[in-house]
């Protein structure tokens, strides 16, 4: 049994009854935690996609078959694969079936297109990537910049019931995406996977030592590196997860995924965790929330994690009136701030309960929430998971301290904090202090040991649970031929809780517009990055070095436009 917290820390007088203040992570490897799962409940449904179910043992099936025509191709531990996917069942079979031969899955964000897709390869350096036939478009197109040897390409609607599979092409080309398959010739096809006869090498690793997965994040600086997150890393967090959310015993509970697998948060809350504890997950692809609504009416689930954003839709929808909702027990909210009101609302609704965690890619990611059956403290994002420690530092001063009801950086440690970014040692370091993480994140912590995150270190923007960086979209906008200067900033949005917005000074003689700007840089990165407004402003504020300060953007209020 693993305990590195003191006895005497405040927070163990406040965990729930059936939540023990400490657990044992078995020194297993990520497969090896869900195979057992297959063996207790084979013939229990491990997933729901659309009408097509698939049993435990069904699933552990096709994603042996994954790997032993991997291993066909060439693969051998520690390559690496990529997943360019949204929750479609191609993305859990891939996922285990990489894991189970020792590959690393590098997490690919399938919004990601033009120059987010390049900087993800070109750091990543896959050998294999996975993907759908309506997505490979956007990876054809920087074909010239990176290239995959072998990618992987499955049609969107193999994963649905046969009579199906019809309307998704209609719907798809409607919709003005590709429904053909690739000619390439480095593409193969899912079905080429899925002909493997199931053998392929047995791995033997040390799972504390063996990274499991690439998770992209901006970190502290904004620069895209990956936190590599080993299988003990992930093992820890989801036996964690079990111990702190579940709602119902092993073998018993419905999750409903409509938080994305590509995310650190959906991977391991609707997806490891719900394995480990025996319950069937129900992929939804997209995130709707008229479509969440049905799911919810549909499969009755008992678990829904998400965002704020997605609570405060579906509470808002003009139908939520008409479904039976009140099968879902416990909700987790991360990835933002949960609103209080939020919260009352959808327990008004649900009867269930929302609780508000905490966590960061470079902790697998959870490390706090509120007690499900114990006291919620307004405003704060909880105490401390089981093996899970937390301490205050300086701003100013590492070496500091900070006490009770003080301000500081709140930092972290416990198993399920990363081995570290890959290929960039100085970066690890800025998050390093001995043997805690850094969040970068600012909070105080009260004398029962919840935390209060107080402000942000980092000028990360929030759009719906999606990290965006101010400078990697100032860099897009500086690539405009009539922008002189630009800073960007997230102001509150109702729907999403933040959105980008940008402040442009344009070049003499230029006319750019608003729709313009906003436009090249759709063309450039993911939507969800580009800025939904634009100010023009004859000059940018700036400090005595000439640093733009988004503190002053941030909290001036419109000014009129720029002649």
């Amino acid at each position: 049994m693993e305990n590195p917290i003191p006895a005497h820390a405040p927070w163990f007088a406040h965990y729930p009854a059936n939540v023990p203040r400490t657990i044992e992570i078995p020194n297993v490897r990520l497969p090896d935690l869900v195979e057992a799962s297959v063996r207790n409940w084979k013939d229990k449904t491990a997933f729901v996609y659309y009408g097509k179910r698939w049993t435990y043992q069904e699933f552990w099936d096709v994603t042996a078959k994954v790997a032993s025509s991997l291993a066909h191709d060439g693969f051998v531990a520690g390559d690496r694969l990529a997943l360019y996917l949204p929750n479609s069942p191609a993305y859990p079979f891939a996922f285990y079936a990489a894991l189970r031969l020792g590959l690393t899955v590098v997490q690919v964000n399938p919004l990601y297109l033009g120059q987010d897709l390049v900087r993800v390869l070109q750091d990543a350096k896959p050998k294999g990537l996975v993907t759908l036939e309506v997505l490979y478009p956007n990876l054809a197109k920087v074909a010239r910049e990176v290239t995959v040897p072998t990618v992987y390409v499955a049609r969107a609607r193999e994963f649905y019931p046969w009579p199906k599979r019809a309307f998704v092409n209609m719907v798809l080309r409607r919709q003005g995406r590709s429904t053909e398959f690739p000619t390439a010739a480095n593409v193969r096809s899912w079905s080429h996977l899925l002909a493997g006869n199931g053998g392929f090498p047995k791995v033997v690793t040390d799972p504390s030592k063996e990274v499991a997965v690439f998770q992209y994040t901006g970190g502290t600086t904004g620069r895209s590196k990956a936190a590599m997150l080993t299988h003990r890393n992930l093992v820890a967090n989801a036996l964690q997860c079990r111990a702190w959310f579940s709602a119902q015993p092993p073998g018993h509970g419905v999750t409903l995924a409509a938080i994305p697998f590509f995310h650190v948060y959906g991977m391991t809350v609707a997806l490891n965790y719900p394995l480990a504890h025996g319950a069937t997950i129900v992929l939804e692809n997209r995130p709707d929330p008229g479509e969440t609504l049905q799911l919810i009416g549909k499969y009755h689930p008992t678990e829904l994690p998400g965002v704020p954003a997605l609570y405060a839709a579906i509470s808002r929808h003009p139908k939520v009136g008409r479904y039976d909702i009140r099968s879902i027990q416990v909700c987790v909210s991360g990835s933002a701030p949960l609103p209080a009101e939020v919260a009352r609302r959808f327990e008004e609704l649900t009867g269930g309960k929302l609780i508000e965690g905490y966590g960061l890619t470079e902790a697998s990611p959870v490390t706090h929430a509120n007690p499900i059956g114990g006291e919620r403290r307004a405003g704060s994002i909880g105490l401390p998971l089981p093996l899970t420690d937390q301490r205050l530092f300086d701003l100013e001063d590492r070496s500091k301290p900070v006490g009770v009801d003080q301000v500081g950086e709140l930092a972290v440690r416990g198993p399920q904090v990363m081995a570290g970014y890959a290929n960039a040692p100085e970066e690890t370091a800025l998050v390093r202090e001995g043997e805690w993480l850094l969040t970068g994140d600012i909070a105080r912590i009260d004398s029962d040991g919840y935390a209060f995150i107080v402000d942000r270190k980092k000028d990360m923007i929030d759009v719906g649970g999606l990290k965006v960086y101010p400078r990697e979209v100032e860099e897009v906008l500086y690539q405009h031929p009539g922008i002189a200067e630009a800073a960007v900033v997230g102001v509150p949005d109702p729907t999403l809780g933040e959105v980008a917005k940008a402040f442009v000074v344009r070049k003499p003689g230029a006319s750019t517009s608003e729709a313009e700007v906003i436009a090249f840089v759709k063309e450039r990165i993911a939507h969800y990055k580009a800025p939904r407004s634009v100010e023009f402003r004859t000059e940018l504020p700036k400090n005595a070095i000439q640093k733009v300060l988004r503190r002053v953007l941030r909290e001036a209020p419109a000014t009129a436009p720029a002649t």
